[in-house]
């Protein structure tokens, strides 16, 4: 539902619809038509490592020296900064999915003509533009994804999505070991083809994403309501196609005055005095995981060759390794920054992965490691590190007004990479020409700073946005002016009384309301006990969706991921009782837990046992339990 009163002036409920909707093949078309673009980067960067010591032995066509590798890895992020910085603009001007076309088309030509690299300088160049395609990409996938995912997944997916950057990774390293191997290619063959394999994928993505639709929430904010209003009833129409069922009425609205893009100067204004905590989060997560991600990753490779001896038609099988465990951390570790939290999980990874990298460079130091534990401390430190890095990413699209989203990405993913990107690979591919362990180790113990800084960061200024609308988390700038406005009160009054609940919805919603209440309030007691309590940063609290900008249609305390698992719990116990004890895979096709998204079952049954509404018999068994619907055991908080 979607009114106009006055000239560009919007009421809406499409925030809401989005969130609401059920897990469905339209939200897989967004993870692959969209989040590939990470599987891109991460075959660029990993082509890179691991034929860059091939790039430097005479006979490549190129004569690259190990401090050109560092070079031309600093030129690539130089270049995604300030593509990041021009197309987030023009993402916020002009679109998401005009911005995410252009951009990967201008990686598609970079790529294509690195391969006929045949001087340093003419490498340099090719890699500069390259980053840019793909630092325009950052703003306007970010944008998207986070647009168009429901608020109870965003967290999940938004990791495993900037996690697949090592799924091309690993298939870059696996083309390098065939491509390297001088029996099959001459050596100055095999790693220019690398490069042009990267812009098959590309082309293979460009097809894929004309079937992805412009972001509705862009498309109403600039005024283009009908067209808004058109894909996002195409999108609920084909969700109950799929899954056979109405959809829950949204539950708030919000009031917005179309306008243009803002630009960098008021960006920076509204992030530095409005949101000046979250600003300095930002640029802390980005600086830390982007000086040890650059510095390791554009470098591994003459590292293994030049500490290690591993010859560089080997390099690429501990490029493999290293992309397996940075893939398999944001992949496992994602589902608990929706459930355990943003905060203990991001200054979590980032504060553990720095820990981990002290000992590495304590041990490397010494001359202590082989290839073998070198490489397990590397990829134990990334396992956690690359969780924390995806999540940088995921905080500075959720933080800012949804006006400024493109150019927030943009911003601070620019200036953190500048600052850490850029003299990570320098830093490095310096240390590692020098020969000298020391200074090497001297570089890890860098990194490590940096992400301590983030994590401590995140432990004091860190959001609690799991599971909460981007308007919850931060306000629409233009909610705010029209709410401010006093000649929209009246309408504002009146459309608050033209979408009052009935009765019954609203004795159903207090009923919610209670026992969402209830159930924070057990959370609550238990962060209370024993060293919890000092935990630092934000405490839990309750926000009122039906109070986003204007015009809500109830009073509502609590975030969309509240209401979404108490459904999701009143399902799970409403299919034991009928059915009886239930095996786990039958409870799932019961309740239709495939429309829910990755992970929410196990999570519904999980919390559905420790307030007693249910009872495990069996490994993979459940029965009613003992509590009725709306009442908890009494210690079910303590067991969790």
């Amino acid at each position: 539902m979607t009114t106009t009163s006055e000239a560009r002036t919007v009421r809406t409920d499409i925030p809401a619809r989005l969130d609401r909707l059920p897990w469905s093949r339209f939200h897989w078309r967004i993870v692959i038509g969209l989040g590939t673009v990470w599987i891109l980067d991460g075959l660029e960067v990993t082509i890179v490592g691991a034929v860059a010591s091939r790039m430097t032995e005479p006979g490549s066509g190129i004569n690259l020296t190990s401090a050109d590798v560092g070079i031309a890895g600093a030129l690539y992020v130089a270049g995604a900064c300030l593509g990041a910085l021009y197309f987030g603009q023009l993402t916020d001007r002009y679109g998401r999915k005009k911005l995410f076309m252009v951009t990967l088309a201008i990686y598609l030509v970079a790529t294509v003509l690195t391969a006929f690299s045949f001087a340093p300088w003419y490498f340099f160049l090719c890699r500069f533009f390259t980053g840019m395609g793909i630092g325009g990409e950052y703003s306007a996938i970010n944008s998207a994804i986070d647009e168009l995912i429901p608020a109870r997944n965003r967290g999940q997916v938004d990791l495993a999505i900037n996690g697949s950057f090592w799924v091309g990774s690993g298939l870059g390293a696996l083309v390098s070991l065939l491509l390297l191997d001088e029996s099959l290619f001459p050596p100055n063959i095999g790693w220019r083809i690398a490069f042009g394999l990267g812009a098959v994928l590309g082309l293979g993505i460009l097809l894929v994403r004309r079937h992805v639709p412009e972001s509705p929430r862009w498309l109403f904010l600039h005024g283009r309501v009908e067209e808004a209003e058109r894909i996002v009833d195409q999108i609920e129409a084909e969700v109950r196609a799929e899954t056979g069922a109405d959809l829950p009425p949204p539950t708030y609205a919000i009031t917005v005055r179309a306008r243009d893009s803002v630009p960098y100067r008021e960006l920076v204004r509204i992030a530095f005095t409005r949101y000046p905590n979250r600003a300095i989060l930002g640029l802390c997560l980005f600086i830390g995981q982007a000086f040890l991600y650059n510095a390791v990753t554009f470098d591994l490779g003459t590292l293994l060759n030049g500490f290690f001896g591993v010859g560089s038609s080997d390099v690429p099988l501990f490029m493999v390794l290293f992309a397996a465990s940075n893939f398999l951390g944001p992949l496992l570790l994602g589902r608990l920054f929706d459930t355990v939290g943003r905060i203990p999980m991001i200054a979590g990874t980032y504060l553990g992965s720095a820990v981990l990298v002290v000992v590495l460079a304590l041990l490397f130091r010494n001359g202590s490691l082989t290839t073998g534990s070198f490489m397990a401390l590397l990829m134990a430190t990334f396992f956690l590190a690359s969780a924390g890095a995806s999540s940088a990413y995921l905080t500075v699209s959720e933080v800012f007004p949804m006006e400024t989203r493109g150019l927030a990405i943009a911003l601070f993913y620019a200036t953190g990479t500048a600052i850490g990107g850029i003299t990570g690979p320098l830093v490095f591919g310096t240390f590692i020409h020098s020969g000298q362990a020391s200074l090497v180790a001297t570089g890890f113990l860098i990194g490590a700073a940096a992400m301590a800084l983030g994590g401590i960061a995140e432990l004091i200024f860190g959001v609690r946005a799991e599971g909460k609308s981007l308007e919850n988390i931060a306000t629409p700038l233009t909610a705010e002016e029209v709410e401010a406005d006093p000649r929209r009160q009246g309408e504002i009054q009146a459309a608050r009384e033209l979408g009052r609940d009935t009765e019954q919805q609203h004795l159903d919603a207090r009923a919610r309301n209670m026992r969402i209440l209830r159930r924070a309030a057990e959370r609550a007691e238990h962060e209370r006990r024993g060293l919890r309590r000092f935990r630092p940063g934000p405490g839990r609290a309750f926000y009122s969706p039906g109070q986003i900008g204007t015009a809500g249609t109830t009073s509502r305390w609590y975030a969309a991921s509240d209401e979404e698992l108490d459904r999701e719990l009143d399902a799970v116990s409403r299919a034991l009782a009928h059915h009886g004890p239930t095996r786990v895979s039958e409870l799932a096709r019961y309740v239709g837990s495939r429309y829910w998204g990755p992970g929410r079952f196990r999570n519904a049954l999980n919390e559905a046992e420790a307030e007693g509404h249910v009872e495990r018999f069996s490994r993979d068994n459940y029965r009613p339990g003992g509590a009725p619907r709306g009442e908890s055991r009494p210690k079910a908080a303590s067991g969790r």
